[in-house]
Formats: structure tokens, sequence, C-alpha cells
């Protein structure tokens, strides 16, 4: 998803429905490093969050370690300077059991 799509949709959520909240945070470290983008609205089906994750491009990994008994095995990983990647995926609030629910990929690409 392009930073124009995203923005796009964001500007069609703030026009058509009740805004919540709009924050961006790092990451996890287990995660690797980026930012993920998040929007929450009341919408269509109740409380809903959108996601945009951005991380640079995994290029590879390398794994380090000897075959001798007992060593330990590391693994790196390549990211791009230049290159970034996107995941974007919606939520709905369940009340019920009180978390997010990722909604399907098929639906989601419905409404947006």
């Amino acid at each position: 998803m392009t930073d124009e799509r995203w923005e796009n949709i964001i500007d069609r959520i703030k026009d058509n429905f009740e805004l919540t909240d709009r924050h961006a945070e790092d990451l996890p470290e287990k995660d690797g490093r980026g930012t993920a983008e998040i929007v929450e609205f009341i919408g269509p089906l109740g409380k809903m969050k959108l996601e945009r994750t951005t991380q640079p491009l995994l290029l590879g990994k390398k794994t380090l370690g000897s075959k001798r008994i007992g060593s330990q095995t590391t693994v790196e990983y390549l990211y791009s300077d230049t290159e970034t990647t996107h995941r974007f995926r919606v939520f709905r609030y369940d009340e019920v059991n009180d978390n997010w629910q990722e909604m399907a990929k098929e639906k989601s690409e419905m409404m947006f």
C-alpha cells in the first residue's frame, strides 16, 4: 500500500466516521525494525482499527554457528537501506472477549 493510498483511506474515514485515535509506535524488538501507524474509529461494524506496518525490506538472513556439540547458533538478518515494505491489517473490537480480532483479508479489501 502506497503512502498516498493510506492517506486517502484516512481522509475517507475522517469524512464518514468518528475518528477516535491516530498514533504511530515503534515495533517491538522481536518483530524487527520499523513503525506501525494505527487509526481507531467507530465504523459500520462498531469500534475498528487499521494498522499499517512499515519495515525495511528483508534481503536475506545468515546463520552463524559451528557444528560442535553445545555451540550456539545465531541468525543475522540483512535489511535494505533504501526499500521498505508495508503491511495493512484491519481489526474489529470484540466486546464479548474484550480484545481486537483481525478481520479476514477478503472482508477488509471490500471495505477499502
